[in-house]
């Protein structure tokens, strides 16, 4: 079998300072369009103030997720990297939320448990974003 990649970037912008973006769709048609039946897909936030997870699609734990981040790392509290700048929360949000994801692809889809969605997480946005998608396999 021959090895197959595929590299796209997907783009969008964000309308608030932190948001749950849902990718899932977005993905899995990078997986189509790269013929890859088996192997693996790569989601990458391209921006050190933000995620990539999989969780489930569902507001009230999205919110649940932010108060928990919040009440670890206030936002708005004393960070030496705050000089000139207002967003060390964000960057240590994303540590604790998880830079990145790979995810399997099995016949050609993305190989998700029932409730599992991809969401590219902002931390501090209200500007162009851009996520790496890479995905190889046979």
């Amino acid at each position: 079998m021959l090895m197959k990649s595929k590299t796209e970037y997907l783009e969008f912008n964000t309308k608030n300072k932190i948001e749950f973006v849902r990718i899932t769709e977005k993905v899995q048609q990078v997986v189509s369009a790269s013929g890859v039946k088996e192997g693996l897909v790569l989601v990458n936030p391209m921006h050190i103030t933000a995620a990539v997870i999989v969780n489930d699609d569902e507001e009230g734990l999205k919110k649940d997720f932010v108060d928990v981040l919040e009440r670890l790392v206030p936002y708005k509290a004393n960070y030496r990297h705050n000089v000139g700048e207002d967003n060390a929360a964000a960057h240590i949000w994303r540590q604790l939320m998880g830079h990145q994801v790979v995810m399997a692809i099995t016949n050609g889809k993305l190989d998700l448990g029932p409730w599992e969605r991809i969401f590219y997480c902002e931390f501090d946005g209200q500007r162009r974003k851009r996520v790496l998608v890479k995905v190889i396999g046979e």
